[in-house]
């Protein structure tokens, strides 16, 4: 997952021609099995591809990785626009929680970034919208399953405090209404949790129990979130590491449901944060041939 501020999306196309006949049916395993870990990609250093466009038989997918943005100047969205009329989706995926569109193309990219303009996109083009996430009660109880809870919840409502900070601009005082109303959305996902954190009060205690710099929960930096990055390095302490967590989870299900619908015959277009195209492409080169 990456910011604003990571420069304009460098975009590596590769195209695979795929037989006739796609076969039906779930991912195979042995698919699955070849989506990069996120360490083994940083060890690598192989330059990542951030365009996939994968013809198989009938169907094709077009997979955008984007830098998230909320900059309407941003080059990527002009791209994005280009790829789309290229390719005439009947499907678009996009990530992050389900969202309206605004009246143009550039105030829904101010208000709802990349993941917005591609059902702005979709909308007006008659293509079907499907969300790219997997079940969020799903992807909570696999991170819960793997660190203490009060990490678990700390990581979800400082992630999205710093989201909001970053992308649109939020100060303290919108961040603290901001968490009032996400403070109950966790405690549903994870009912395990729901007496840990209830009020901004018991989170700022939360945060100065691992950090004394930033000061408070409201200043958590964006590269705490940084999927590639180390939690020791950056000063998250395990913030990183959840996200990192996070991440694999949801390649796993980005994978599964962008390979049914190419295998359906779809023209797919798919619009997700960029690092996780690099990750699921061998898995999907696999998935679609």
């Amino acid at each position: 997952m990456h910011v604003k501020g990571f420069a304009s999306v460098s975009l590596i196309t590769l195209v695979l021609i795929a037989p006739a006949a796609t076969a039906q049916g779930p991912v195979p395993d042995s698919c699955v099995a070849r989506i990069v870990e996120y360490a083994s990609r940083a060890r690598s250093g192989a330059a990542p591809e951030y365009l996939l466009d994968l013809p198989a038989g009938p169907g094709r997918l077009l997979y955008f990785g984007a830098v998230h943005s909320s900059d309407p100047a941003e080059p990527q969205f002009a791209a994005l626009r280009a790829q789309w009329e290229r390719v005439r989706p009947t499907v678009a995926f996009y990530e992050g929680p389900p969202r309206t569109e605004a009246a143009t193309g550039d105030e829904t990219i101010r208000q709802y970034g990349e993941s917005g303009y591609v059902r702005f996109l979709a909308r007006a083009g008659g293509a079907r919208i499907e969300r790219l996430e997997p079940d969020p009660r799903d992807e909570a109880r696999f991170v819960a399953a793997r660190f203490p809870l009060d990490q678990v919840k700390l990581f979800y409502l400082l992630r999205e405090a710093s989201r909001l900070r970053e992308r649109r601009g939020l100060n303290e005082t919108q961040l603290r209404e901001a968490m009032d109303a996400l403070l109950p959305q966790v405690a549903q996902r994870i009912p395990e949790i729901s007496g840990l954190i209830t009020n901004t009060e018991e989170l700022q205690a939360a945060y100065r129990r691992y950090w004394t710099a930033p000061a408070n929960w409201w200043e958590a930096p964006a590269a705490w979130f940084d999927p590639l990055a180390n939690s020791a390095e950056t000063g998250g302490v395990f913030t990183n590491d959840i996200n990192r967590a996070s991440s694999e989870f949801r390649n796993r299900h980005m994978v599964e449901v962008i390979a049914r619908e190419v295998r359906r015959g779809e023209r797919v277009f798919a619009v997700v944060g960029r690092d996780h195209v690099p990750a699921q492409a061998p898995a999907l080169r696999c998935a679609l041939r």
